[in-house]
């Protein structure tokens, strides 16, 4: 059977990869407790790592949009943003004791035999085990616009996960990492918005087909975003859900819903599915180590572990 050894939430941010590593600017602190928490993952010594993050309209698109995608054989990097490109290793005993436990749960999460992850799994997945060697399972959780899956419905996966992770056959130390964003506001991804229209809303039903023209169009139009005066984060909010996961309060978490959680944490804030998810499938509370709000880039950086740092 496998053993939990611990969880890890972090931040992801296109701008990380434009920080200097050993500056004293913005994202200066989270990249060194981002590196003071690989260096406390590498003495756990971990088997597989379990990275639970979201997909930026790289792999799904509105031809086809699941609440969570399940990576059981291979999985590429997209190579956004400076993310790795490429064949990542998968762990497929874990992968598929992870898909068989979920559905036996009453979950029908869509399973992959070739998934594309970008940069909301690649960066975490590199960032706490410092490459890409360590046999990982990828599940991409819907985030980017609707239909997302509820609150209450993330909380009850991350239990349903922690069971089937610990009746694995796979006989190692598991370590669970979840990557999303704190709060932060982002452009509307939803079809039926009135604002999105033309090519870009092309771009979201069938970009599939030329995902990486897509990408690298959007890509500097993102980037061009870094210093925007008008970007902002919620750092009394991202306070409140912190402290919440550090009680071990995620019911109460996904007891606000939907329009509360985009009022107070903007639409960018759905990806917070992604740590109450891993926190749960752990079950242990949250410690707080690290958060640097940063009001002048687009996103909130923060870090969370239930292990010794």
């Amino acid at each position: 059977m496998a053993e939990i050894i611990g969880f890890a939430g972090m931040s992801h941010s296109p701008f990380a990869t434009l920080l200097p590593p050993d500056g004293a600017g913005p994202g200066s602190v989270f990249l060194r407790d981002a590196d003071r928490v690989r260096l406390a993952v590498e003495k756990l010594e971990p088997d597989a790592i379990v990275v639970i993050g979201p997909d930026h309209f790289h792999a799904n698109f509105y031809d086809v949009m699941p609440p969570f995608v399940l990576g059981v054989e291979e999985a590429v990097g997209f190579g956004d943003f400076g993310s790795s490109s490429g064949p990542l290793p998968v762990q497929r005993t874990l992968a598929w004791s992870a898909h068989g436990g979920l559905a036996e749960a009453g979950f029908d999460v869509s399973l992959s035999y070739s998934l594309t992850v970008d940069h909301g799994i690649v960066q975490s997945y590199e960032m706490i085990t410092g490459g890409t060697t360590l046999p990982l399972v990828p599940l991409v959780v819907n985030t980017a616009a609707p239909p997302l899956p509820s609150l209450d419905r993330c909380v009850q996966l991350g239990r349903a996960l922690g069971a089937a992770l610990r009746s694995s056959a796979f006989p190692g130390r598991v370590l669970v990492v979840a990557s999303g964003g704190l709060s932060h506001w982002l452009p509307s991804n939803d079809p039926r918005d009135p604002s999105v229209v033309g090519e870009r809303r092309e771009s979201l039903i069938r970009g599939r087909a030329y995902a990486k023209e897509f990408a690298a169009a959007r890509e500097p139009r993102v980037r061009a975003m870094g210093g925007n005066p008008e970007a902002c984060v919620n750092a009394s909010w991202d306070e409140w859900f912190l402290d919440r996961l550090s009680a071990g309060s995620a019911g109460e978490i996904a007891s606000i819903g939907h329009e509360a959680l985009e009022d107070h944490a903007g639409s960018g804030g759905h990806e917070i599915r992604c740590w109450l998810i891993g926190q749960v499938a752990v079950g242990l509370p949250l410690v707080w180590t690290s958060y640097e709000p940063v009001p002048e880039w687009i996103t909130g950086m923060g870090i969370g572990t239930t292990f010794p740092v």
